[in-house]
């Protein structure tokens, strides 16, 4: 990995070395977003969900070139040549209330490796689930941002919409926005 690295390219990468240490992470917020809006957003983070602890994971990062920074409460590497940081987050995969498997998710292959990461569905709940709970703009938009660039099981989504206690007219707002860009 150097400068001249792609997001995407890091966290297959990463993805891959965790996976061949038998740790499974998942990569979620807004880096799934950079990687489904071909760079439209760009994250400055790398967040995978997984229910390893620090102490497994920091060889297999090490190996990659990335140091621990100094907080040992927070599970945050960084890399000297690289722009993005990444950031391990608890277990289990949540979007809102929900949770899904880590088997539930999704895998792009790349030509750095595969790369375990949340469906393009499951990524705009992730960003609406941000969006809803924090009063967040940014992540409706980025929520938005995927559901016009990539398939969306909008099904899938309806159900979660209801299931997070939310209506079918905010359901239908939102694929009225959606679909609106893509008329």
């Amino acid at each position: 990995m150097d400068k001249d690295s792609t997001l995407t390219e890091v966290a297959a990468r990463v993805s891959a070395a965790l996976q061949g240490a038998g740790i499974i992470a998942t990569l979620s917020g807004g880096s799934a977003v950079t990687i489904y809006t071909q760079n439209d957003y760009e994250s400055r983070g790398m967040d995978f969900v997984t229910a390893a602890m620090l102490n497994e994971l920091k060889p297999v990062m090490e190996q990659l070139g990335f140091v621990h920074t100094a907080n040992r409460r927070l599970s945050v590497f960084e890399h000297p040549e690289i722009e993005w940081y990444v950031e391990f987050v608890a277990a289990p995969i949540s979007f809102g209330a929900t949770q899904v498997k880590a088997e539930e998710c999704g895998s792009l292959e790349t030509p750095a490796g595969l790369l375990r990461v949340i469906t393009p569905t499951q990524s705009v709940m992730d960003r609406l689930a941000a969006a809803f709970a924090w009063g967040d703009a940014q992540s409706r938009e980025q929520a938005l941002m995927v559901a016009r660039q990539q398939t969306i099981d909008w099904s899938e989504l309806r159900r979660w919409f209801l299931d997070e206690g939310l209506t079918e007219s905010d359901y239908q707002g939102f694929r009225n926005l959606a679909d609106y860009e893509n008329a």
